[in-house]
């Protein structure tokens, strides 16, 4: 079987062999369709060629089988089974047997619409074999170029925080079409390209159940579904792969060629679609359903840990560099980069929750903030310590900033009194998060207007403000080390 991932040879153009000039070879008959390709040549002195050829041969003959005194029957009926073999054209070398090409059989591929061509006495049919093989050699190496660059501008955007939109729109921009992501439920949750009109549209939706491996109820199991399918409307080549991820999900395009690459790029994007649609976990799926009916039910988080895969976890905060909200899409990606399936789109910024003994390191295209490891009853603390690393690391432009895991001197306090002294301290603000935060946040920062503005996304001059406002509150200095520090350890605490 041949394999799918190496596009096939390509055919040559009928015009690129009539382009050689060392051949000189002169079409006398037949339609001049730039359309018609040579898969490759075939010589034969056979008075009925029909039986030994496959379709799509220039067929070379310097007419030994032709009788004497045939007529334009025997031509007719010589033509007509080349047609019914499907070749692609008939080549007709002049001398040693004939001086020209006999007028019926021109007369003949004239009406059969069967491609003539005159072979010059100097031109030998291996010759012309020869610099078929070279132009198919050359048009080959091309298409694996082709398809070369095409696996790695897609593998580049399936690295990106957007990799679903971004490997479609390499998709779309390497077959010159359209490409479009069907969802388990049939509608297009992406797509890329220039639209290919209201009926190939039509036709591709309907084309993406036929391969869906999960349809309704009554049909036909996912396993006796094919892969894929193919059909052409208005013009316009159309073509759905199922992924494989087994979650419903089909890959459509729409293009108006087909050349012989584009099914092995189409492959290529079908196969990174599938890892980036697909379900990945960091303990089984089942233990996960588990995890989640026993918090609704009312259970401790400490409980259901153990079903997830660990004791101690991180949290890992992200925000897309450059970019709005994140899709669930990208917010999944990054899960998988961070080696979990645990992942919540909470607006701007995406939470994991990473394993302890997972190392967290930087993904391209993301700013990150990285808690300490914690057991279950810490993970709302942890939280609030990646959501403070994270924006510190924005306002310092750093890619992966980790919360501090080592002992503090908040540890040397007891826990009780710490957290007395603090509410007694923040008292004048806490009824005002917005000053809250931006008093942590401007601390975190060492004072930093800039910094602070933005990590918080407001104006500097708010931070001013807020930071004026904080020190009448709290009646107090804040230009003063100690002051500063009192603030933090109580802040620290909430």
């Amino acid at each position: 079987m041949p394999d799918p991932t190496v596009p096939p040879t390509p055919p040559v153009a009928l015009d690129a062999l009539l382009a050689r000039a060392d051949l000189g070879l002169r079409r006398i008959a037949g339609p001049a369709d730039p359309a018609v390709v040579v898969h490759w040549a075939h010589t034969s002195e056979m008075a009925d060629p029909y039986p030994y050829l496959l379709g799509g041969e220039l067929l070379l003959s310097a007419g030994v089988h032709i009788p004497d005194g045939a007529g334009a029957g025997y031509f007719d009926a010589y033509v007509s089974r080349i047609v019914a073999a499907g070749g692609a054209a008939l080549g007709f070398g002049v001398a040693p047997v004939h001086d020209t090409v006999p007028g019926a059989l021109v007369e003949a591929c004239e009406m059969h619409g069967l491609p003539l061509l005159e072979v010059p006495p100097r031109t030998t049919f291996s010759a012309v074999a020869r610099a078929l093989w070279q132009l198919m050699a050359q048009a080959r190496t091309a298409e694996l170029r082709r398809v070369t660059e095409a696996q790695q501008s897609l593998a580049t955007a399936a690295a990106r925080p957007d990799p679903v939109p971004a490997v479609l729109q390499q998709l779309a921009r390497r077959l010159g079409g359209r490409a479009v992501l069907y969802g388990p439920e049939g509608t297009p949750v992406a797509g890329a390209g220039p639209d290919p009109g209201a009926e190939a549209r039509t036709a591709l939706a309907k084309l993406a159940e036929v391969v869906r491996p999960s349809g309704p109820s009554g049909q036909e199991p996912s396993d006796a579904r094919p892969s894929s399918a193919s059909d052409t409307v208005a013009g316009v080549r159309l073509v759905a792969h199922a992924l494989g991820n087994g979650e419903g999900f089909v890959l459509g395009t729409a293009a108006p060629q087909r050349d012989a690459g584009d099914h092995t790029i189409a492959s290529v994007a079908a196969v990174l679609l599938s890892l980036l649609t697909g379900e990945r976990h960091s303990g089984s799926g089942a233990g996960r359903s588990s995890a989640l009916v026993r918090l609704l039910l009312g259970a401790a988080p400490a409980e259901v840990a153990p079903l997830l895969g660990g004791d101690r976890w991180r949290v890992v905060r992200g925000r897309p560099d450059g970019r709005a909200a994140p899709d669930p899409v990208a917010a999944s990606a990054l899960g998988a980069a961070l080696g979990s399936s645990l992942v919540d789109v909470a607006g701007e910024v995406v939470r994991v929750l990473v394993p302890d003994g997972r190392t967290v390191e930087r993904v391209p295209g993301w700013t990150l903030g990285v808690s300490a490891a914690a057991a279950p009853r810490d993970w709302p603390a942890a939280d609030a310590q990646a959501s403070r690393a994270l924006a510190r690391a924005r306002a310092t432009r750093t890619p992966l900033l980790r919360h501090g895991d080592r002992p503090a001197l908040t540890d040397l306090v007891p826990p009780h009194d710490a957290d007395a002294h603090a509410r007694a301290l923040l008292a004048p603000i806490e009824r005002s998060p917005a000053l809250v935060d931006t008093l942590r946040t401007w601390l975190s920062l060492h004072g930093s207007w800039d910094r602070t503005a933005v990590a918080l996304d407001v104006h500097r001059n708010t931070v001013r403000q807020r930071i004026a406002r904080c020190a009448a509150l709290l009646d107090t200095d804040l230009d003063d080390p100690d002051v500063r520090m009192e603030l933090w350890f109580a802040l620290r605490r909430t």
